[in-house]
């Protein structure tokens, strides 16, 4: 049976979402795995048995710790759910019962009943309370809802190119940009800079494990959603 979690984004990543742009997501595992002497992968009580020889430094066994560890992302498991927590803002600072339970039903949207987002609009100041950060936005006011494809873990540093343009850093590698077209390198680029903007400086070069989520956003009547032009 599948099972849903929230999962918080910032303004820029709600619109890549919207847009199509990210369908993926790196967030830091923690505790961070422990690498023995001998290469040994440890993760908060995982360890790849010594039949499969699973070494963190050795490439070919990436599928091997992921059988052991990639069970235990937090996040969830193909299948599963996220629904979006993003800064928003609900006229008067609450919705009648009734309302809500509207929503939930199906019946109406947060959008319908005034619930506003601030990816929407970075400029607009709501005039009664302003916005509620992402943290404290319940269920029912959230409108984007994503169904996890694949979980694997990762070295932070490992991303590829196209990853990086999947993560919303940047359009498909090969679109055009202001001075020629997105490249693996520059995909990259804008990666490591988003990430570090989000994370804090020098957060690139200490290189965490992460867990790397793939997925794909879904509508409210749970089919694969369009991707906004």
């Amino acid at each position: 049976m599948s099972k849903e979690k929230p999962i918080l984004f910032k303004d820029d990543m709600v619109r890549a979402i919207l847009e199509g742009r990210k369908t993926q997501t790196r967030r830091v595992m923690k505790p961070q795995p422990r690498i023995e002497s001998n290469g040994w992968f440890h993760w908060d009580g995982h360890r790849p048995n010594s039949e499969y020889g699973a070494f963190a430094t050795s490439s070919p066994e990436k599928e091997t710790i992921n059988l052991f560890v990639g069970s235990a992302c937090p996040y969830g498991q193909p299948g599963d759910r996220l629904w979006v927590r993003e800064t928003h803002h609900v006229p008067g600072g609450y919705l009648e019962a009734e309302l809500i339970e509207e929503i939930r039903n199906g019946v109406s949207s947060p959008e319908s009943l005034g619930v506003t987002y601030r990816a929407d609009a970075p400029s607009l100041k709501p005039c009664d309370g302003g916005w509620t950060p992402s943290i404290h936005m319940p269920r029912w006011a959230s409108r984007i809802t994503l169904e996890i494809i694949d979980v694997r873990v990762e070295r932070l540093q490992d991303i590829s190119g196209e990853d990086s343009a999947s993560e919303g850093a940047t359009g498909p590698i090969g679109s055009p940009r202001a001075y020629g077209v997105v490249t693996k390198q520059f995909a990259r680029d804008q990666f490591m800079r988003l990430w570090e903007s989000i994370n804090g400086p020098d957060s690139w070069q200490v290189n965490p494990w992460v867990w790397v989520i793939e997925f794909e956003r879904i509508d409210r009547e749970g089919e694969h959603a369009i991707a906004v032009e």
